[in-house]
Formats: C-alpha cells, sequence, structure tokens
C-alpha cells in the first residue's frame, strides 16, 4: 500500500484512476481508518490524502444563502464559518451529529456521504436542502443529486476515478429554513435509528415549496417527494402533518436490529417528520 497527498483534484483522479479500483480517499479518515484496524476493509493499493487540496478544503459563500463547500471540509470549520449557521441550521446540526467535538476536527460531509451508510446523519439533511455535488473523473466534471450518490450500504454510483469535489447548497427565498432530527439510542455519539432532515419555504403562513430527507429506514437515504406534496399549500396544520407522516411511513423499508424494529422504526420516521417540520417552520417564520 501506498500513500499519495495530492495538491489538485487532477492528481487525486489521476492515482485513483491509476489504482484501477483498489484506491481509497482520505478525508478525515474517522471511517476509513477506524475500518481498516477492524479489517473490515481492505486498505488497497493507495490511499489519497485529499485534505491538501484548496477546492476540497474551502467554503465559499455565493450569497443568498447559496454555498460551496468542500467535500473535506470538516464540521467544525461549518460550525465556526460565520454565515453558514443562518442559511442552513439544518444542515449544520445534521453534519456537527457526525462524532465528538474531537472527530469534528476532521470528520466531513464528504466522507459521511462516501462511506455510504443508510444511517448517515449529514446525507438526510443535504437531501432535504436540495444540495448537489460536484464529482470529477477521468472523463472531467459533473454535477449530480446528493440522493443520487448513495448505492447502498458501503456502495455508491460514482464511476471508476471519480472523486466528490464539493457540495453546492441553493440560494434560499425569504421565508425559508430547515431542521435535521434524528433518534439514537444513547444521548450522544450513537448511530441514528431514524434520522428527518426537512426544508421549508413559508410565505402568509403557507408552505410553498418542501423537501424532506429520510434516513436509517431503506438500504439508502431517501428522499420523500410524497411527503413534501403533502406540506405544500397547507398551513401545516394537522391534517397535513399527518398526510407528511403517513408518506413517511408508507416508504420505509428498514431492518429489525439491536437499534430499533421495523415497526419501531417505521413509527418514529413519522414522528421525526412532525418535529422537524414544526422547527423548521418556526425558523422560516424569523427569515
Amino acid at each position: 500500500m501506498s500513500y499519495s497527498s495530492p495538491k489538485t483534484i487532477d492528481e487525486a483522479v489521476a492515482a485513483m484512476v491509476a489504482a484501477k479500483g483498489a484506491g481509497r480517499i482520505l478525508a478525515g479518515g474517522t471511517d476509513l481508518l477506524v475500518q481498516l484496524r477492524a479489517g473490515f476493509v481492505k486498505p488497497g493499493s493507495i490511499i489519497v490524502d485529499i485534505k491538501k487540496i484548496a477546492e476540497m478544503t474551502s467554503i465559499e459563500d455565493k450569497g443568498g444563502g447559496s454555498f460551496k463547500v468542500g467535500a473535506a471540509v470538516t464540521g467544525m470549520q461549518l460550525h465556526d464559518h460565520p454565515t453558514f449557521k443562518k442559511a442552513w441550521p439544518g444542515v449544520l446540526e445534521a453534519i456537527n451529529l457526525i462524532g465528538s467535538k474531537q472527530i469534528q476536527g476532521r470528520a466531513s460531509a464528504g466522507g459521511n456521504l462516501c462511506n455510504a451508510s443508510p444511517a448517515a446523519d449529514s446525507v438526510p439533511a443535504l437531501v432535504a436542502a436540495g444540495a448537489t455535488v460536484t464529482v470529477q473523473g477521468p472523463k472531467g466534471r459533473r454535477e449530480v443529486a446528493v440522493e443520487k450518490i448513495p448505492a447502498g450500504p458501503g456502495r455508491m454510483t460514482l464511476e471508476p476515478g471519480e472523486i466528490v469535489v464539493s457540495f453546492t447548497l441553493p440560494a434560499r427565498p425569504a421565508g425559508s429554513s430547515d431542521a435535521y432530527l434524528r433518534l439514537i439510542p444513547r444521548t450522544e455519539m450513537d448511530i441514528a435509528v431514524v434520522g428527518c432532515g426537512v426544508n421549508l419555504t413559508m410565505k402568509g403562513g403557507i408552505c410553498t415549496a418542501a423537501r424532506v430527507g429520510l434516513g436509517a429506514v431503506a438500504p439508502t437515504v431517501l428522499l420523500v417527494e410524497a411527503a413534501a406534496k403533502a406540506l405544500i399549500g397547507s398551513k401545516l396544520d394537522a391534517n397535513a402533518l399527518e398526510a407528511a407522516a403517513a408518506a413517511c411511513r408508507a416508504v420505509c423499508k428498514p431492518i429489525d436490529d439491536k437499534r430499533g424494529t421495523i415497526v419501531y422504526r417505521t413509527k418514529i420516521a413519522g414522528v421525526l417528520l412532525k418535529r422537524a417540520t414544526a422547527i423548521a417552520a418556526e425558523r422560516a417564520a424569523k427569515n
């Protein structure tokens, strides 16, 4: 096994292409190093450390609530950013749930996405936000919706040699905000039983736009379009919330494990939808 620390994305892509599918990207390493030591994954022929690539470690405020966030930006960098929290509080609270404070100094949303866990905390919030991913590979660059990247537990849709470069979050209309909630067995540092991200735009007390992301209830994080449809055009009254919750329950295909049963996870999906929607709406009223 060899180690590479490229300075450009082109160099990183070239290293991954040369590895012929046996390379591993090191962003923060908070998943990869643990998995290597435990023997869950093989190191492959090369580990490509992307922490020294400027585009992948920078945050760009594009104005109007739109941001470009490098795939290797840490949770702590986003936490300390002067304007990100106001525009995307739900995305930030999701990313800041990745591990402890110490882990936050290394862990990134890019690594969280590419680890491809159905229970990843940052992904439902990014899906709800309508975030897109810039991917670069030997054929050039392309833009992909976040929800299109995971293919199943530990698997992605990236083509050979492709690397996730950055996330782009769209501009925010007035009256918009988001929220992320998860249920975990312990009070801190555990894996989500269910995670739910909600992104809303409110105008005159009416929901005019919505997106809902749901995690840990299927092989991949889900964009629940039926839940969003139930919220749009409503005043977020009890009937609308129950219809959205029912839509969330309907798409659940969870597993039974020590953290929760199929029945429990399915019920909690609807509960978190209602609670996250209420928080997002309260925040939207202030924007």
